[in-house]
C-alpha cells in the first residue's frame, strides 16, 4: 500500500527535514549488514582496475606514492599496492573496520608485508599523519557522499599532502544546474556538483584545476584534475 495523501506528506516532510534518514544504515552496521564489497559500491574487479589503469595512462609509475582517500575494503589497493614500490600506497578511510575486511579479505596473503601499505583512520582528512607526500591522488566516489562544507575541508587538507607538481583526481555525479542536494553527508547519500561547483573547490584551496570529464565510470560519474602548482 502507498499509503494516504496525509501519511505521504507526513513522510516527505521527514525527508525534506532529514534527507538520509531513510537510506542504508551507516559505520560498522551498514558494514556488517551489506557486506565490505558492496558497502563501497560493488563492481569490485571492475573499478578497481579502471581507477588503476586511469592513474596509469596520466603518468603514474611504481616509484610514485599514492594517496587513496576513501580507500575502503581495498578496490582500488588490491591492484595498486603490488603496482606500487613499498611503502608507496597510502590508504586513508574513516571506517577500521573496512580496511580490516580488505587486508584479511582481499589482498593476497604476504603482500602487505613485502608491500608495507600505510593507512590512516580518519574522518578529518588527516593526511599529515602518513608523514610523506603523495605524488598522485584519487577520491573516487567520495564527493558523491559529501556536504560543501566537507568537500571543502578535504580540499584545504589535501593541498599540503601533495607533491608540488602532483596530481589529485576526483570524481562525482555532474549536474548542469545546482542539485538540492542532502543537508548532511551520508555514505549512501547522493550528492550532485555541477562542473564549476567542483572546480571551485580545488580552486579557493589553491589547486590548478582542469575539468576531464567522461573517463569510461560504468555509473557516469565525471572527473576532475586537481594539480598543485609547482611553486
Amino acid at each position: 500500500m502507498k499509503g494516504t495523501p496525509m501519511l505521504n506528506e507526513i513522510k516527505k516532510a521527514v525527508k525534506r527535514a532529514a534527507p538520509n534518514a531513510f537510506l542504508a544504515p551507516q559505520g560498522p552496521e551498514g558494514i556488517a549488514k551489506s557486506g565490505h564489497r558492496k558497502y563501497v559500491g560493488g563492481l569490485w574487479e571492475e573499478m578497481g582496475q579502471h581507477q588503476l589503469d586511469f592513474l596509469i595512462s596520466r603518468g603514474m609509475e611504481p616509484q610514485h606514492r599514492l594517496l587513496d582517500v576513501a580507500c575502503g575494503s581495498l578496490r582500488l589497493g588490491v591492484v595498486a599496492i603490488p603496482y606500487l614500490n613499498a611503502g608507496h600506497y597510502l590508504g586513508i578511510e574513516k571506517e577500521e573496520m573496512l580496511i580490516e575486511a580488505g587486508l584479511k579479505e582481499e589482498l593476497p596473503k604476504g603482500l602487505a608485508d613485502e608491500k608495507s601499505p600505510k593507512f590512516v583512520i580518519s574522518s578529518e582528512f588527516e593526511f599529515s599523519k602518513f608523514g610523506v607526500q603523495a605524488d598522485y591522488g584519487i577520491a573516487q566516489s567520495l564527493f558523491s557522499h559529501l556536504t560543501p562544507e566537507v568537500i571543502d575541508l578535504c580540499f584545504e587538507r589535501l593541498l599540503p599532502a601533495m607533491a608540488p607538481g602532483g596530481k589529485f583526481y576526483g570524481t562525482y555525479f555532474r549536474s548542469d544546474g545546482t542539485f538540492k542536494n542532502p543537508r548532511v553527508s551520508h555514505d549512501h547519500g547522493i550528492f550532485k556538483y555541477t562542473e564549476d561547483e567542483m572546480i571551485g573547490f580545488g580552486t579557493r584551496a589553491g589547486f590548478e584545476t582542469t575539468y576531464i570529464g567522461d573517463w569510461g565510470h560504468p555509473r557516469n560519474q565525471v572527473v576532475t584534475e586537481y594539480r598543485r602548482p609547482l611553486a
